[in-house]
């Protein structure tokens, strides 16, 4: 259990309500045990903090990641999301276990700089014989620091039963339940400080079938896990889904029992007004990743209107190999841009944005009452951020400094109040380390497949 830490003089931010100009944040036992205007509460033994020029707010929460993309980052520069995965399905089929603990290890200290405490990373291409590649992930998870929601993906459809994925990296059916169901078993934690979660995700409508998605469901909701799968991206995929099935993907995912307050669907990019209605009204999350659809020319997902319909909508940053190198923080402006680039400067604003990256994300993954705010009983899941620098001491407002301009320094990340990150460096597992692994996972995927 973390020690208590005192945060005194920053630029308090709550997102679940009021804010304080030189406030303060105590944490103890993992948890918030104070926050508000003015000097601290005297808190015996409490590491103290000097928040001056700094802005407090919660942690940010990544609600969609492909973390062994990490080791394929650049390639396929210029295609579409099919040509993209086609070509990437290629290397991917070489993944073991070791690459999957070096390139989450990197990936998650890459988020942890950028000031995310929980990450949703969907897995779901599992070669036969690799090893244990869900505890490797989860081994690497713990060595950074961060919270891990693990969303166990599977393909049961490969090209010769007309999906997208060579054979080589899909399982069958039987062994893709069976996979899900272990890595519930030996890994989800529900308790509510829980450090890693897993949940139930079949990759998508085009490399997995209807079976997989049914039995899916059935298995999440036995075990009381989430749901989760990657949705209504591309204009492709509605042309297939329509050509195979005679309706959208939306109204596919509903017949086979995919919409839900325990589901959250990936991108959402191609919805109508019916549709943001209905996943609005069965309380379907929905994972925001502007910067890779703009990668891949997907389009824009219609956030203001799934937030004005009640929809609870995250940001995810998506996998490095589609968003390369793309800071957490950085999401919150390009969410912005271009919520404004469609529907003028009300959009969205600066704290929209910042709700969307931290209590909507923690929505998303059902995680609302723990995470996400700054709130006396929620997890003391604090980041704090330099807005005394250069550039950033010109702007009066701290939050517009944050979202608006290039993130602003990571003078402090606690995860349940232990330190993660302290002026910049990690202090878990070492930033070079974590890059050397990176590369390692590169060296072995992409280059010796050359």
């Amino acid at each position: 259990m973390s020690g208590a830490v005192v945060v005194e003089g920053a630029h308090v931010v709550t997102v679940t309500g009021a804010e304080y100009p030189g406030g303060h944040v105590v944490a103890e036992g993992g948890r918030i045990t104070a926050v508000g205007p003015g000097p601290a509460p005297r808190v015996p033994g409490a590491e103290r903090v000097d928040g001056r020029g700094c802005l407090a707010t919660p942690g940010l929460v990544n609600t969609h990641h492909h973390l062994y993309q990490w080791a394929t980052q650049g390639l396929f520069a210029d295609g579409t999301l099919f040509e993209w995965l086609v070509g990437s399905y290629r290397i991917w089929h070489r993944l073991d276990a070791q690459v999957v603990a070096d390139t989450t290890a990197a990936g998650l200290a890459h988020l942890a700089l950028s000031g995310c405490t929980t990450a949703s990373d969907h897995h779901y291409i599992f070669p036969a014989g690799r090893g244990d590649i869900v505890a490797a992930e989860v081994a690497a998870a713990g060595e950074v620091g961060l919270r891990l929601d693990l969303a166990r993906g599977s393909m049961d459809r490969g090209q010769s039963a007309g999906g997208l994925p060579p054979d080589e990296v899909v399982e069958t059916l039987q062994g893709a339940l069976e996979g899900t169901g272990a890595a519930i078993d030996a890994h989800h934690d529900p308790a509510p400080e829980s450090m890693v979660r897993v949940a139930v995700a079949p990759c998508s409508p085009f490399s997995v079938s209807r079976d997989l998605m049914v039995e899916s469901a059935a298995l999440a909701r036995a075990k009381g896990v989430r749901m989760h799968t990657h949705l209504a991206e591309t204009l492709d995929e509605q042309e297939q889904c329509r050509a195979e099935f005679g309706c959208s993907p939306v109204e596919y995912a509903e017949r086979l029992g995919w919409l839900g307050e325990d589901v959250w669907l990936a991108h959402g990019v191609h919805l109508s007004d019916a549709e943001i209605a209905r996943i609005a009204a069965t309380g379907t999350g929905v994972a925001h990743c502007p910067s890779s659809n703009a990668r891949l020319g997907a389009g824009i997902c219609r956030t203001t209107e799934l937030l004005e319909a009640g929809a609870p909508v995250g940001l995810g940053v998506d996998g490095p190999a589609s968003s390369e190198l793309t800071p957490l923080a950085g999401e919150m402006r390009q969410a912005l841009l271009m919520a404004r680039a469609r529907r003028g400067p009300r959009a969205l604003s600066a704290r929209g944005a910042l709700e969307m990256a931290t209590l909507g994300g923690a929505r998303v993954l059902g995680r609302g009452g723990e995470l996400g705010s700054l709130a006396v009983g929620r997890l003391a899941d604090i980041a704090l951020w330099r807005v005394d620098g250069f550039g950033h001491d010109v702007i009066d407002d701290p939050v517009v400094a944050l979202v608006f301009g290039p993130t602003p320094p990571l003078e402090r990340l606690m995860v349940g109040g232990r330190t993660v990150v302290d002026r910049g460096r990690l202090t878990t597992l070492a930033a070079g380390e974590a890059a050397a692994r990176g590369r390692a996972a590169h060296r072995s995927l992409v280059k010796e497949a050359q």
